[in-house]
């Protein structure tokens, strides 16, 4: 397993970002702390130089596991599940775009905030539908540019679609596409899983992507996740991907980058 950190390249109003601002700067930091990798979130792909985001990286000596596309959702309200048929449209136009931008970087695309709220109106049946069929379209596109999408279960506090590992699994089967994997998140987990280490068994092999950050939405250590538990059951189902930091910049960015690592990097010996 791997150490990587959340990074947005964009002003943002999501507040679970350690790193925002200077890009070169905090790239260079982060490779400094010892992580392995930046996963950068990424409102709109149009907005970057891809060649010189991917230089920056490169000369870092990161790797870029993943990239965010809440963004898009929270400044922009683009959402796979919206009564209005353009902002849908959008929302999977995004994500084309997204995955080009991936593919760069040999990165998954990651599918959290982006599907959406069902609202008012909108029955659970039709914004599942809508939600189906964007994952099949985005994940046929990314497909053809190798590259995966990741479907996060994201609590009840951020969405009314998709809160626990077992209603993503049945999703995944109901998209029924081969790219199309999981994201799991600790602190989601740690409010809607009875058990952590259960629902990581249960997705198994599903899993291509793991976001950290504790009960709280500190860097791990500054709650209560059993950490040790979480790395152990995943080591025990031969995961081999990152473990990525999506932690509030608290009590400031370098201190929870360092904390961060500091706690699992002893967790991943």
């Amino acid at each position: 397993m791997k150490l990587s950190i959340v990074l947005s390249t964009h002003a943002a109003s999501f507040d679970a970002l350690a790193y925002r601002g200077d890009f070169a700067r905090n790239v260079q930091r982060i490779a400094q702390l010892g992580y392995d990798g930046v996963e950068l979130a990424v409102r709109d792909p149009a907005l970057l130089d891809a060649d010189g985001v991917a230089h920056i990286v490169a000369e870092a000596g990161l790797e870029v596991p993943a990239i965010g596309t809440g963004q898009a959702y929270v400044e922009e309200g683009l959402s796979f599940t919206s009564p209005d048929p353009t902002i849908r449209a959008g929302a999977i136009a995004r994500i084309r775009a997204q995955a080009d931008f991936a593919a760069h970087f040999g990165a998954q695309v990651i599918i959290g905030l982006i599907r959406g709220r069902r609202v008012e109106g909108v029955s659970r049946e039709q914004a599942m539908e809508w939600l189906v069929a964007a994952l099949r379209e985005c994940a046929s596109y990314a497909v053809q540019k190798g590259v995966w999408l990741n479907f996060e279960p994201l609590s009840r506090l951020d969405s009314n679609l998709i809160n626990t590992v077992d209603e993503a699994l049945s999703l995944l089967e109901e998209v029924g596409t081969p790219n199309l994997g999981l994201l799991l998140d600790t602190f989601h987990m740690n409010i809607e899983e009875p058990s952590i280490y259960a629902s990581l068994v249960r997705a198994g092999g599903r899993i291509i992507h793991v976001h950290v950050s504790d009960s709280n939405r500190w860097y791990p250590g500054g709650g209560h996740v059993d950490f040790a538990g979480i790395v152990a059951t995943l080591a025990a189902l031969n995961y081999e991907g990152h473990l990525s930091a999506e932690v509030l910049p608290l009590p400031d960015p370098d201190t929870c980058a360092a904390r961060t690592i500091t706690y699992m990097r002893p967790l991943l010996r």
